[in-house]
């Protein structure tokens, strides 16, 4: 059983949407009157599939979606009045897959979210991962989770981690890593490999100690 969050301000369409999925008997469902409610569940829950009005009291859908984001992949559906452009092309840049203005169709919303968790599905089965430890390596998703949860890296600390896993068990020296991360033009001092191992480490929590210094050699992941 797949479990959704709806989230929506209307007292009368949340129980209408929610009602609608939970008769359907593949869904467990939670419902959010409003933003803070949306991200009390969200820290406590993991959900495979998100619907999400904008315009709503507390935290607002873009920041609701956002924090759905820093923990997983599911599908996020924005359901909204906002239907202009900046609106739609704003709900995609902050992560949703999919959006619905008001007034509109609960079959189609419920087609649009049974596809969504259709091609989710599909597209995890496939999708290749890097594994050292607790620490997993999403290349397609360019995702990193530890221990199961989603780590924010920044863009040189991922790929950073991302060729030593790649290598994994492999000693890769301060000048290879600038090859492949910095690109071979790079004309800065190797020590900014350092600086950046470190971070990538804090960021890593307990299993950044997976990443060890070999003495003379460079760094290896294992």
């Amino acid at each position: 059983m797949a479990r959704i969050l709806i989230v929506e301000d209307s007292e009368e369409l949340l129980m209408l949407v929610a009602d609608f999925f939970r008769s359907k008997g593949s869904f467990e469902v939670d419902a959010a009157p409003d933003g803070n409610s949306a991200l009390a569940f969200i820290s406590g829950k993991d959900y495979d599939i998100a619907i999400l009005d904008i315009m709503l009291p507390g935290a607002n859908g873009f920041e609701v979606c956002k924090a759905l984001r820093k923990k997983s992949r599911c599908p996020v559906v924005f359901l909204t009045a906002l239907g202009n452009e900046s609106n739609i092309l704003k709900g995609y840049e902050t992560g949703a897959d999919d959006y619905m203005v008001k007034p509109f169709s609960l079959k189609v919303l419920y087609a649009k979210c049974l596809a969504l968790l259709n091609r989710t599905d599909t597209e995890l089965k496939k999708e290749p991962v890097l594994e050292s430890g607790d620490i997993r390596l999403y290349p397609l998703r360019m995702e990193v989770e530890v221990s199961g949860r989603i780590v924010d890296l920044a863009p040189k600390e991922y790929f950073l981690l991302k060729v030593l896993m790649e290598n994994k068990g492999m000693v890769l020296g301060r000048d290879r890593l600038l090859d492949l991360v910095w690109g071979m033009g790079f004309d800065g001092s190797d020590r900014v490999v350092d600086n950046h191992i470190k971070k990538l480490r804090k960021s890593l929590g307990g299993s950044g100690d997976a990443i060890r210094t070999v003495i003379g050699g460079g760094y290896k992941i294992s």
